[in-house]
């Protein structure tokens, strides 16, 4: 355990931010997978609610990259690969 005062809040702060992380990062897998099973080719694929379902993502990538969660390759990359896959998604439907 810390000894000193600041080492102590250091620890708090950490476990705080840690906590806080932990909760975006599962909201941002969530709305990705809500995302890909809402194309899931298996079942019926809904392009609308894809769509507002992209957007929805879209925007919990750009936070998550905004507050340091993920790098901006990292985020740019998964918002072109869900987009690429709504695209296919209503071409085919």
């Amino acid at each position: 355990m810390a000894n000193t005062k600041s080492a102590k809040k250091r620890v708090l702060q950490t476990a705080k931010r840690q906590l806080r992380n932990q909760s975006r990062k599962s909201s941002l897998k969530t709305a990705i997978k809500r995302v890909v099973v809402a194309i899931d080719p298996a079942g019926l694929v809904n392009v609308e609610t894809a769509k507002s379902l992209l957007v929805s993502a879209e925007s919990k990538i750009a936070r998550a990259k905004g507050k340091g969660l993920m790098h901006r390759n990292t985020a740019a990359r998964k918002i072109s690969r869900l987009a690429k896959k709504v695209a296919a998604a209503a071409r085919t439907a």
